[in-house]
């Protein structure tokens, strides 16, 4: 009984990364168009083919269990994608954009690692071989995309940190009160 209580919680939680990856099938071609640099932009769409293949992984699972991916909508992606659109919306200057869709993405995949690492242990605990295998493949792209963000993130952070600081110290270290966006305008 208790195995068919993980069973319905591993199906669940296939369902859930289903959605997850669905979604952000939708998500990294945006982030790819807003980031400015070329390298992280080359990452995202990277990352695209990437998920285009997790969801062929999971859909194989599925036909293997006799279950259809359909019917769950991943609500921890779309927060976590909703979050990654504000920032974008909030148009920031370059290097803050692309530091913070770096932030975005890898709250993406901590979010995809942990879901992954779960339904593969229940699969090997439901002896799903051919399942776990696929799901642990999938989890070390993800372990790997989030090292290439943490690579990238190193040059495009110390970029954030420095851009604008000439500014600031014109205006007194940032205390003008003048609003953001009021600076923003000056410059343009």
């Amino acid at each position: 009984m208790e195995m068919n209580r993980l069973k319905h919680l591993y199906v669940e939680e296939l369902k859930d990364l289903y959605s997850a990856e669905n979604q952000l099938l939708k998500a990294l071609p945006k982030m790819a168009k807003a980031a400015t640099s070329e390298e992280l932009s080359a990452g995202f769409e990277e990352h695209l083919e990437q998920t285009k293949g997790h969801v062929e992984r999971l859909e194989k699972i599925f036909k293997a269990l006799g279950e259809s991916p359909k019917g769950k909508k991943c609500k921890g992606m779309e927060g976590l994608i909703s979050e990654g659109a504000e920032m974008i919306e909030e148009d920031p200057e370059p290097e803050e954009l692309d530091a913070g869709l770096i932030s975005a993405a890898q709250r993406v995949e901590h979010y995809e690692m942990a879901g992954y690492g779960s339904v593969a242990t229940y699969a090997k605990l439901l002896e799903e071989n051919a399942a776990e295998s696929l799901l642990r493949e999938t989890l070390k792209e993800e372990k790997e995309t989030d090292q290439k963000l943490t690579q990238l993130a190193g040059n495009i952070n110390v970029e954030a940190m420095h851009a604008g600081s000439d500014e600031e110290s014109e205006q007194g270290r940032g205390h003008s009160g003048k609003s953001k966006g009021k600076a923003r305008s000056a410059r343009a």
